[in-house]
């Protein structure tokens, strides 16, 4: 059964119930109760096992973790109704032919620095816009949907991934990841010297920048601000565009070297440096805000602390409370077994069985290194057609012809305008209005050789985004089946024990989980985080002989898992 939460109309305190079957249906009156009697209400309902049916997880499951109340299934209404506004599945339903409402949240896709792709994907930031419209109507509309669409079952799954994210991603906020202040600040005085006075650069950052400055033969030569800094090196001889590492590093010249330790200290310092501990460590725990769904792919973005990208250098910090453990597990080449399972590839698959999926594909005698292997794959799913990636593409093409023509399928569909969708379901934007002009205006009589060049750039960069979508979608859809799995298997490791004093999740990276557990349940874990990958391959993918294999370590400080 699903019950849905809303706030009572005409009155702040309160909160109504609304038993509702699998269409929507009202499964008796609705009852209401305050605010204050709201996280016991749950509870005792909870032992019904419901799915609960609300607008917006945010809103309603930190009151109830506060109050030591888990709840096991839920429907995030707000980020189901973007999959299937846009899904080309239910492109004919109801919800998606429906006027903008408030369950919309305004188009927000904008550069963030926490996506960790080639490519502008986009980030979608949520609003509480939905917070008074109607959840029980909502609901129905998407159900309705669902039944409609052309796959149903891929769907529903979809959607109830989606929503067991949103509690993940709330629960690991409430537990916090343990770090240690204390070693975090030792970390930073190794590196950069002691904390420096407000607005002073720390003493080894000052050192580089003389050092910098000596080279160029220029002593106002400002690494911190990237316009002065292409005028000191040109003036330098230095033929640069930007202060890009790469583009730096193909420089031969003295202030090349620490001008990079520079920039490194300098992202370091901003990223996580001392005003970071000030902001996001409190009582020993850094409480990452994540944003499930927040990239239109479905991977999730962080809404400050760059949970997302914590360096190596700081993961020292990271450290386990006493009779405590972290397990430590990331996937072996996710992307690249994502393809093999959504082409049905059986060859390469054979090649990933039981190994390394790069030193199988070298075994078959399909290129003749791992490192060949490396970058053919990761230039079929992100688009590379130059250099070496470009060079081993038709290898991997004769050896592995389902594969490459997955994906060589999803990039045509994308240069056509196009959408292509994820295994489950999600589907990719349109392009953009301009895109489509720039497209209409070089298919024009007499069109421009220069607006012909632009329009063919511009197909070719949407069919390497269509490319990888289908394949970085569908490896978000395998990661929140996991550890929605892993989620229900660690909560049976102590279910009359509270969140926070039984095995728990407390920190996801795309493909990666650390899991902080007693140490006499650590080996018991780690043997959950690998069945749970077992069984997230067979919930997508079925009988396919497709194998997704995670590295699992056992240990006491975060640094140590890939040393």
């Amino acid at each position: 059964m699903h019950i849905a939460v809303s706030a009572t109309p005409g009155a702040d305190d309160a909160v109504t119930f609304t038993d509702l079957d699998e269409a929507g249906r009202l499964l008796g009156q609705p009852q209401s109760v305050s605010r204050d009697d709201f996280p016991q209400a749950v509870a005792e309902r909870e032992k019904r096992s419901p799915r609960w049916v609300w607008d917006d997880t945010r809103r309603w499951y930190p009151a109830l973790l506060a109050a030591e109340v888990e709840i096991e299934r839920c429907v995030d209404l707000r980020l189901c109704h973007t999959i299937l506004r846009n899904a080309a599945a239910t492109a004919e339903s109801e919800l998606a032919l429906s006027a903008p409402s408030s369950w919309d949240a305004p188009s927000a896709w904008a550069e963030h620095g926490e996506t960790d792709t080639l490519f502008d994907l986009g980030v979608q930031r949520g609003r509480d816009d939905a917070a008074g419209a109607d959840p029980v109507e909502e609901f129905r509309l998407q159900r309705a949907a669902v039944a409609g669409s052309l796959d149903p079952n891929r769907l529903s799954l979809l959607l109830a991934a989606e929503s067991a994210g949103s509690l993940i991603a709330i629960e690991m906020q409430f537990a916090g990841l343990p770090w240690d202040a204390s070693r975090h600040n030792d970390l930073l005085v190794e590196l950069l010297g002691e904390r420096p006075p407000l607005g002073q650069r720390p003493a080894r950052m000052h050192e580089l920048l003389l050092e910098i400055r000596a080279a160029l033969d220029d002593p106002s030569a400002n690494p911190d601000s990237p316009v002065e800094l292409v005028k000191s090196l040109r003036r330098a001889g230095i033929d640069v565009s930007s202060t890009n590492r790469w583009e730096l590093a193909r420089h031969e010249h003295p202030a090349i070297e620490p001008l990079l330790s520079y920039k490194k200290l300098s992202r370091l310092l901003t990223a996580n440096g001392w005003n970071w501990i000030d902001t996001w460590v409190e009582g020993g725990r850094f409480r990452p805000v994540y944003v499930p769904g927040g990239v239109v792919t479905g991977r999730w973005a962080a809404d400050g602390g760059g949970a997302l990208q914590l360096p190596h250098q700081v993961r020292g910090a990271v450290i386990a409370d006493p009779g405590w453990m972290f397990v430590v597990a990331d996937a072996a080449q996710l992307e690249p077994r994502i393809l093999t399972a959504m082409s049905g590839d059986r060859a390469m698959a054979a090649a990933g069985r039981d190994r390394d999926l790069y030193d199988g594909i070298v075994a078959s005698g399909a290129v003749d290194t791992r490192a060949h292997a490396k970058v053919g794959m990761l230039g079929a799913m992100y688009g590379g057609t130059t250099g070496e990636s470009g060079r081993m593409l038709p290898r991997l093409a004769r050896a592995y012809p389902d594969a490459i023509r997955f994906v060589e399928e999803a990039a045509r569909l994308g240069e056509s305008g196009a959408v292509v969708s994820t295994h489950l379901g999600r589907t990719s934007p349109n392009p953009s209005s301009e895109w489509l002009e720039l497209q209409d205006d070089s298919r024009q009589e007499g069109a421009a050789e220069a607006v012909r060049a632009r329009a063919k750039t511009a197909r070719r960069s949407w069919g390497r985004f269509t490319r990888n979508f289908v394949v970085q979608g569908t490896a978000a859809e395998w990661a929140l089946a996991w550890m929605a799995g892993l989620r229900r298997r660690l909560a049976l490791l102590g279910p009359e024990l509270p969140l926070r004093e039984r095995p728990h999740l407390v920190f996801f990276l795309h493909d990666e989980i650390v899991v902080h557990t007693p140490v006499e349940l650590a080996d018991t874990v780690a043997a959950e985080v690998r069945t749970a990958a077992d069984d997230a391959g067979r919930i997508l993918f079925g009988a396919l002989p497709v194998q997704f294999p995670v590295s699992v370590a056992i240990v006491d400080s975060y640094d140590k898992a890939k040393a």
